[in-house]
């Protein structure tokens, strides 16, 4: 039993370590942090057992439990939201699968009340990801819905189509002004980050809408064991395809980061659950919105993948979260909207 103790052990710390290594530099590295959730589960089974029959070799599970403590605290939280009086400002990033997800999975009229829910929401930044715009149909002109009828300027990218009729890209809305914008990269298909300056109180923030390669997975071929079996190698290919692609927008992105003049929010569908190396590149300069005001598991895809969180709001260390939520009602899209509640650099004691 003690060898399987240390093999297994051995195995989580290596398993824990290819979260540092960029899947550029080693093949296939980015497949290995999928599999963490199921080593750490592993070691605590290991752990009860040793602890209950009073082995010494309870130890080594105890021990790596302990040097892997940050997968404990990106999986799950316990924070009651944090009241304060001082200036903050709400953001809320959603992956809105073209505003149309009812009416693709289920067949259909197109479902307006996205719109309402997201026009009624407090946030006062608003980030987009596969953004849809209509400028030929009244009840599809997001850019108009979510901006101009309710006072919200825009920063919008097209990837795809005809901005002045029907597009496709990503989008930030903002009930302060903007005072600049750019794109910091896109594939020309689907995927990119866009960012927009703008002025809070007496504060200059950096808002960031990315929206890092998909996985493209095909959850409906995962839904059962001979699904499953069919589908793994495809699946894992992808995954690793992905993971690489991943890292080099990642590497724009964050040099990005670097030269802004301002405190940054980031926000988006990263396509990266925590336990990767995306994750934690980021985690060296940024805090995490829901390690820091999150409760649970924070799962962020609507699909039979539902233990995914993949849906991402990080900030600069001057920018403290206080309030975090998956909004799990509204599913209108194949991701739930996540928001976040911020105090402002100027609110707070340094």
């Amino acid at each position: 039993m003690k060898i399987l103790n240390v093999f297994v052990g051995i195995i989580t710390l290596i398993l824990f370590s290819s979260v540092f290594v960029s899947p550029e530099y080693l093949p296939y590295v980015g497949l290995l942090p999928f599999f963490i959730p199921v080593a750490w589960l592993l070691n605590f089974f290991l752990l009860c057992i040793g602890i209950l029959s009073w082995r010494k070799w309870a130890l080594i599970p105890l021990a790596v439990l302990l040097i892997g403590y940050r997968f404990t605290e990106i999986t799950f939280q316990l924070n009651s939201p944090d009241e304060v009086s001082t200036p903050k400002v709400q953001v809320l990033t959603y992956n809105a699968h073209l505003f149309d997800y009812k009416r693709r999975l289920n067949g259909g009229e197109f479902d307006a009340n996205v719109f309402k829910w997201l026009q009624e929401h407090p946030a006062e930044i608003k980030v987009f990801q596969e953004f849809y715009n209509d400028r030929t149909s009244s009840s599809r002109n997001a850019l108009k819905l979510l901006g101009e009828d309710v006072g919200f300027e825009s920063s919008y990218h097209v990837i795809d189509g005809q901005e002045e009729k029907r597009s496709y890209g990503l989008a930030i809305f903002s009930k302060y002004p903007i005072i600049n914008e750019g794109k910091v990269f896109d594939n020309q298909r689907t995927n990119g980050a866009i960012f927009a300056d703008m002025v809070i109180d007496m504060d200059t923030i950096r808002i960031y809408n990315s929206h890092l390669e998909s996985m493209k997975i095909n959850s409906d071929g995962l839904e059962d064991i001979e699904g499953v079996r069919d589908n793994y190698r495809q699946t894992l290919g992808k995954l690793h395809r992905g993971s690489l692609t991943r890292s080099r927008q990642l590497k724009v992105l964050v040099e990005h980061i670097s030269f802004s003049p301002h405190p940054v929010i980031l926000m988006g569908d990263l396509n990266e659950v925590p336990y990767s190396y995306t994750y934690f590149k980021l985690s060296e300069n940024l805090k995490n919105a829901f390690e820091t005001a999150g409760r649970g598991f924070g799962f962020t895809y609507n699909r039979i993948l539902f233990f995914l969180r993949i849906d991402h709001i990080f900030s600069s260390p001057t920018l403290k979260a206080v309030d975090f939520k998956t909004h799990r009602e509204v599913d209108y899209s194949d991701h739930y909207p996540v928001s976040a509640t911020f105090t402002l650099p100027n609110s707070q004691d340094f």
